[in-house]
């Protein structure tokens, strides 16, 4: 496995589990409380904060380990390896798009921060994922 698709999974990985666990303390609230009442801006900063930080740190270390392995194969990049980066970035960049036409339909319609804030936030984690998900297929099957 070569560097830039170790950073590709660290990367889906970070962001999956940051994401969940943004889900698991705000979504309890929906239930209890009014959305102009939930506590929802401190989760979602340390979601992706932390997502930034998980991600560089288990690339960094994932790097380490292969580079003991094989060191050539732990920092090498190729022709192969942007064209692949390039359509991870259109495929996710559409559901960046997507969240941000979400968010400003529901500005449009004056709905709560909350319901705003999550439409933007839900286009990054899909443009993140997704993305990531297609460049892994890539590397695994091909074009």
């Amino acid at each position: 496995m070569g560097y830039i698709e170790r950073t590709t999974w660290s990367q889906v990985i970070a962001s999956v589990v940051f994401t969940a666990a943004y889900a698991l303390v705000v979504l309890p609230q929906l239930a209890q409380r009014p959305v102009q009442e939930i506590g929802w801006i401190v989760p979602m900063l340390w979601s992706i904060g932390g997502a930034i930080v998980a991600s560089i740190v288990l690339s960094i270390v994932w790097g380490i380990l292969a580079g003991m392995r094989d060191r050539e194969d732990a920092t090498g990049s190729d022709q192969r390896d942007r064209e692949i980066g390039w359509l991870g970035d259109r495929v996710g960049q559409a559901f960046l798009v997507l969240g941000g036409l979400g968010a400003l339909v529901l500005v449009m319609v004056d709905a709560p921060r909350f319901w705003i804030g999550n439409a933007i936030f839900a286009g990054f984690f899909l443009s993140s994922v997704v993305g990531g998900i297609a460049r892994i297929v890539v590397y695994r099957r091909g074009f």
